[in-house]
């Protein structure tokens, strides 16, 4: 069974699928130990990560994809869906795009309809591309998806641009495209997400983020509404948190640092267990 159908089977159940944002092998790892079915790799969150800059459009085609590489190969098996921005360029470079995140390992691939440079979804200023060029481009990743045996996740960030309406119209494209999945990003009201869910025939997104446009719903809520995919982003905004306060008590030299995970748990993560095994495996006598 390949990454794509496993997420294929996962779409057809009856769950909410709740998917954490990764941005690098071990945040990947940590959400695979802690049972979750999907990870999510978030631009930007990798651009912040990566380049400790904001997601403006600043992170490269070829970064992504590298990242995503290291992403998919620390965590085999797992789907991951992976944050393919605008597609980096048009509808000809998208289906590169799309070529190269299956070659990475994502099971699908996420494209949006914003101009280049694009901008976070829930930063203002954003812009978007004519709704043509947004189907076409939509399109082109499905015509390359079929081909390597990927989904397609279409999102919009209309939303912030022409109203919701418009978003709606944008997200109706993407479904006769041919899109598996589809995400009006950034919804301003509970309300708003339950009308965008009941006018799709496919699958669902939410994206959920704790100071962002859209109100932070509960999965039981979310499933009842109807989402089917629910990206979360704790890990990152834990991770910065827990390194500030860790960083706070070393420099007052308090000793009153937060919980830290053990070096053994540490090691036991990374794998070195299993590498020690297959070091005594493959070791020579000396003779």
């Amino acid at each position: 069974m390949t990454v794509a159908s496993d997420l294929r089977r996962l779409l057809n159940g009856p769950d909410l699928l709740s998917a954490p944002t990764c941005f690098d092998a071990l945040s990947a790892r940590l959400a695979r130990d802690a049972g979750f079915s999907i990870g999510f790799m978030s631009g930007s969150a990798v651009a912040a990560t990566r380049l400790g800059m904001p997601d403006t459009g600043l992170i490269t085609f070829s970064e992504m994809v590298d990242q995503l590489r290291y992403i998919c190969g620390a965590v085999p098996g797992l789907p991951v869906i992976g944050d393919g921005d605008t597609g980096y360029g048009n509808a000809i470079n998208l289906r590169r795009t799309v070529t190269d995140y299956a070659r990475a390992g994502a099971a699908c691939i996420m494209i949006e309809d914003q101009v280049t440079p694009k901008r976070c979804g829930h930063f203002e200023g954003k812009q978007v591309v004519s709704r043509e060029e947004a189907r076409i481009k939509i399109r082109a990743a499905v015509d390359a998806a079929k081909e390597v045996d990927m989904l397609v996740l279409a999102r919009t960030d209309a939303r912030a641009v022409h109203g919701f309406d418009a978003a709606i119209e944008r997200c109706r494209d993407f479904e006769e495209e041919g899109a598996d999945l589809i995400f009006l990003e950034a919804p301003l009201s509970e309300q708003e997400l339950r009308d965008f869910v009941k006018a799709m025939r496919q699958p669902t997104v939410a994206n959920i983020v704790e100071g962002g446009k859209t109100p932070v719903l509960p999965p039981h809520v979310l499933t009842e509404i109807g989402v089917k995919l629910a990206i979360y982003h704790p890990m990152l905004f834990s991770a910065m948190r827990a390194m500030q306060d860790s960083l706070t008590a070393l420099r007052a030299g308090s000793g009153a640092a937060p919980p830290v995970s053990s070096f053994k748990e540490f090691q036991r993560l990374v794998g070195l267990p299993e590498y020690d095994q297959m070091s005594a495996r493959y070791a020579t006598t000396g003779t």
